[in-house]
């Protein structure tokens, strides 16, 4: 049970969705802030940072954010689940570009601090054809990640077990992205 009544039904809006819909005067910045930095027009792809998001809110073990954020990766990439899990399992072993290899290292340090970012992995992520943009986006992902991850495990938000609740949320996020994730999910 949530640590705050949302005045919602939690089984109908688990995780970040019953915050969202408690303060809609929060929700929608920061739905507009994931649905920049996760669907915008960029050179990573939207199952790759979706990825990125799944993999640190794996680090920073906020279950809802991480199951719910690797459905949707999975839903846009080509080798699905299997290639999440693998990712969340280890990077290093996982079969996935050298390039997002080398970002996902620099969101693991931005996960434990900032200051962990040093020269030589940004240097490594560029030499693997990284952008500015692409670094940029990437810390900027996992520094907003640990904020969500923080406000859903802050308020003891309930957390489905069951993988196949995550899909239909999937599904809707893919088609219609996160701006309108308030609006179009009502109690």
């Amino acid at each position: 049970m949530a640590h705050i009544d949302f005045g919602v039904d939690e089984t109908l809006f688990p995780g970040i969705t019953g915050p969202l819909h408690f303060r809609p005067e929060t929700a929608g910045p920061l739905n507009q802030l994931a649905e920049t930095l996760l669907r915008a027009p960029n050179s990573l792809s939207r199952g790759e940072r979706e990825l990125i998001a799944a993999y640190v809110s794996g680090l920073n073990e906020c279950a809802f954010c991480r199951d719910s954020h690797s459905a949707i990766a999975a839903a846009q990439l080509d080798d699905g689940m299997a290639l999440v899990k693998e990712v969340r399992k280890d990077i290093y072993s996982a079969p996935i570009p050298d390039k997002l290899r080398a970002l996902l290292k620099i969101a693991a340090a931005v996960q434990e601090s900032g200051r962990k970012v040093t020269t030589l992995l940004v240097d490594e992520a560029r030499a693997e054809g990284a952008t500015d943009v692409e670094i940029h986006d990437t810390v900027l992902i996992a520094a907003a990640f640990a904020m969500f991850n923080r406000y859903v495990d802050g308020l003891a938000t309930l957390t489905p077990e069951d993988p196949a609740a995550y899909k239909e949320s999937a599904q809707h996020i893919v088609e219609h992205g996160y701006a309108t994730l308030h609006d179009t999910q009502t109690p």
